[in-house]
């Protein structure tokens, strides 16, 4: 009980205070609560009535509600729309009355938890999970599923996920649960604590709460702080004035009225006050205190999703290059000006590959993303209809800035739930990958190429991107790099002067025919290899990371980028979709300019081919003069099977080692034994089965079996049909189940081929085969091929039939016997 409540009604005691004499403090009373004596006065008679059971409870209701809303309001920039209004009021509202209930039935803590988690339940689904329900209200398995997930996963997804998350709506039990939680615990405390000004703690953790699960972009921080704390201030003086009014367990009808007047005049003055202080503070606080940087936990935390799982896309720039160089990988609906699409960015060196990071910094985190991706860049819109037709990887090819993904190919949801994005080197990946027959839309932000004319008056910026260790550096290449930019200064020039060099002793050859001889790889010795030589031989894969390395040398951040663009032999017409070929796979590098960001350069030096013909002599050379031939010396002769000879032989046979043969067949035999065993058992037990009932003694069951042949391919196919049905019984679970209305037409031939008078003919059996072949495959025609492939290796009719309720071991038990009884 509140301490307003209890205070001033003490109850009288068993008369000990005299022997037959009352009390002098209940004189005039002969109940056992005083209640004072005089003309006019009245007895209190909320003496024992809960404070949530109050007119007053309702001035606790209307401060906690405004205080929340005030908390609330912190989703707006995270969700991007409106969409947090009804999860955060829904929890707010189940929170508030499940507190209410709790101190009106003054129910233990244990009672009072295990119903906010019954209402967590029921109405979750309602306020934050609609899509999950039925008629948007009743909770589902689907429901309950997502619901007990969120309370402990969805706090992770939500800070590693990018605004907005109205693009992810399982992610709204967050902040259902949240406001839930902050309602309950506020309300408990108003309602049944002694000093109710304590309630107004949960709320501040709950917009602190809030912050951090936001974005850097806050909403109205000064508004909600300003709020939060006048009316807590103003519900904790009334709360307050409230607790020792309650004191006085006497008053007067004057009393009561004098007490209403002091209390609003404190009211309106209190309010008056803190509103005053309140926009003063709200005014100079700007001007007085720098504006600090927001911390948020978005921002801090490493994201799940470990990048160096994938390999890097540069090792396969050959294989676009020259293996599958005429073959078309996608088509792009709309390609801006001098655009480009990127694969992957690559900022890491390790001596053996360039790969991304995705470690911070300016090499950015990789963050789950949805059809909406928040984004402070600036550029032109433009929506990019990507249709893949012959690229697969998890590297999502894009142009510019994106600012949402929405896949719309077969495999879309599983595409959805897997992508991520990093803002910071724009790449896009998707766990569950790309593959031909997928298709895609992208919305994004391009910017328009300053020119090299622009960036040679520019400033590089700084970049924090992983240091190379020195070790894994190629021997050659600082000393390349101090050799082409000499005693200049100026990091751009240093810039330039690199690439430069890099195009005039460069020769661009990917190894294809009638081109200079080139090796794959970007390894140190590869581009070792390349900067040593006098004549430079690779293509872009070389030329980017060695580009790259020696700008790092140089001082100039640099990272390697793989994507592709129209070349000069190129087909691509402007403002016509683009099929891209692999052909057109590049590789370059970015830098950061100041005001510009980062600016992709060049350094493809032009194709010059090794092969060069040979100058014609003008001279005819004199024909060669034959000179008879020595004759050869006549060969020692000998001795049949000499012992040289059989050592001879022996050696050579030593050089075949057995004993390796055998390991390597052990090592290789064994695993597919124990893999491709149990698959080639299986299938040759269907085929054994199934030849064994069409080539059975009697022809009736022969009939007999093309029935059974039919129950089983179904029952592998998932479908479950009853052991004790009759044909026509489990004829019409199939027909309901698969749309095949012939599988009765079946059954009842079955049933009159087995149970009539005359003995069915070869024919007969024949024809009825020939019906039941037609019907399987089209049982098989009407599902994917994964879930025929699962089909033919299912034991679910092996074990209907062998084992029953036996169990499995039973059923493959029984994959060895002999002859299998099957009833007619």
């Amino acid at each position: 009980m509140s301490d307003e409540n209890t205070r001033g009604n003490v109850p009288v005691g068993d008369g000990k205070a005299g022997a037959g004499r009352p009390s002098s403090r209940t004189r005039g009373t002969r109940t056992g609560w005083r209640t004072g004596t005089g003309r006019g006065t009245t007895r209190r008679r909320d003496a024992e009535q809960p404070r949530a059971l109050t007119v007053l409870a309702l001035v606790d209701v209307a401060a906690l509600v405004v205080m929340l809303a005030a908390v609330a309001v912190g989703f707006g920039p995270v969700w991007g729309s409106l969409g947090y209004v009804l999860p955060t009021a829904g929890g707010a509202v189940v929170g508030l009355t499940v507190a209410w209930v709790g101190a009106w039935r003054r129910f233990p803590a244990v009672t009072v938890t295990a119903l906010a988690v019954l209402g967590y339940l029921l109405l979750g689904g309602a306020f934050a999970l609609p899509h999950t329900t039925i008629a948007g209200v009743v909770p589902t398995l689907d429901t309950l599923r997502e619901l007990l997930l969120g309370s402990v996963e969805g706090w992770k997804q939500f800070v590693t996920t990018v605004p907005p998350m109205r693009s992810f709506p399982d992610l709204a039990v967050v902040p259902f649960l949240l406001m839930l939680l902050v309602a309950l615990v506020a309300g408990t405390i108003s309602w049944r604590a002694k000093h109710a000004v304590w309630a107004v703690v949960p709320v501040v953790v709950g917009f602190v709460g809030v912050i951090l699960l936001g974005t850097v972009d806050e909403a109205l921080p000064v508004p909600q702080g300003l709020v939060i704390a006048i009316v807590g201030l103003l519900w904790g003086a009334v709360r307050v004035m409230e607790a020792r009014v309650g004191t006085h367990s006497i008053s007067t009808e004057s009393s009561r009225e004098a007490t209403r007047r002091l209390r609003w005049y404190r009211v309106r003055t209190g309010a008056t006050i803190l509103t005053v202080a309140a926009v003063a503070a709200g005014f100079a606080a700007p001007a007085l205190m720098p504006h600090p940087s927001r911390t948020v936990l978005r921002e801090t935390i490493v994201p799940p999703l470990d990048i160096h799982q994938f390999t890097s896309p540069l090792v396969a720039f050959r294989h676009y290059a020259k293996d599958v160089r005429e073959e078309e990988l996608f088509t792009v609906s709309e390609l801006p000006e001098n655009g480009r699409i990127r694969l992957a960015t690559l900022d890491r060196y390790d001596g053996v590959v360039f790969d991304a990071s995705g470690d911070g910094g300016d090499t950015g985190f990789y963050t789950r993303v949805g059809e909406e991706i928040a984004t402070d860049e600036e550029g032109t819109r433009l929506p990019v209809e990507v249709t893949v037709t012959g690229y697969s990887g998890v590297w999502i090819p894009e142009v510019g800035d994106l600012t949402g993904v929405r896949w719309t190919g077969p495999d879309a949801e599983a595409q959805t739930d897997g992508t991520y994005y990093n803002s910071k080197t724009h790449t896009a990946i998707t766990t569950a990958g790309v593959k031909p027959g997928d298709t895609y839309t992208l919305d994004t932000l391009v910017t328009e190429d300053p020119g090299e004319d622009v960036l040679k008056k520019a400033t590089i910026a700084g970049a924090d991107l992983p240091e190379t260790d020195p070790t894994a550096l190629p021997p050659g290449l600082p000393a390349k790099a101090v050799q082409f930019t000499g005693e200049e200064t100026d990091p751009v020039t240093k810039l330039f002067l690199i690439r430069d060099a890099l195009q005039d002793f460069g020769v661009l050859s990917s190894g294809l025919d009638g081109q200079t001889p080139s090796r794959p790889g970007h390894s140190a010795e590869r581009i070792d290899t390349l900067v040593e030589e006098e004549k430079m031989v690779g293509d872009d894969e070389q030329f980017a990371v060695a580009f790259a390395l020696m700008a790092r040398q140089a001082g100039i951040p640099a990272r390697v980028v793989m994507g592709f663009y129209p070349g000069e032999k190129s087909e691509y017409e402007e403002g016509e979709p683009w099929t891209v070929l692999g052909s057109d796979v590049h590789a370059w590098i970015e830098v950061p300019f100041k005001e510009y960001g980062w600016v992709p350069i060049d350094a493809v030096p032009d194709e010059k081919p090794q092969i060069q013909p040979e100058p014609k002599s003008q001279t005819v050379p004199k024909p060669p003069v034959l000179q008879d031939p020595e004759p050869p010396e006549e060969p020692d002769k000998a001795k049949a099977g000499s012992v040289e000879d059989d050592d001879k032989d022996e050696a050579e046979n030593d050089l075949f080692d057995w004993g390796l043969i055998g390991i390597i067949l052990l090592a290789v035999g064994i695993p597919l034994l124990l893999i491709l065993g149990p698959v080639v058992a299986i299938l040759a037990y269907k085929a054994r089965r199934r030849a064994r009932r069409r080539s059975a003694e009697q022809l009736a069951d022969r009939i007999s079996g093309g029935w059974h042949e039919v129950v089983d391919v179904v029952t592998d196919l998932g479908t479950t049909v009853p052991p004790g049905a009759t044909r026509r019984e489990s004829a019409g679970v199939i027909a309901g189940t698969h749309e095949l209305p012939g599988t009765l037409a079946l059954a009842h031939r079955a049933d009159a081929t087995v149970f009539g008078h005359g003995e069915p003919t070869p024919a007969d059996v024949e024809a009825f085969w020939t019906e039941v072949d037609k019907l399987v495959g089209g049982l098989r025609s009407t599902v994917s091929t994964r879930r025929r492939v699962r089909a033919a290796l299912s034991l679910r009719s092996v074990w209907a039939r062998i084992g029953g309720r036996r169990g499995i071991f039973a059923a493959l038990g029984g994959l060895g016997s002999r002859r299998t009884k099957e009833s007619r």
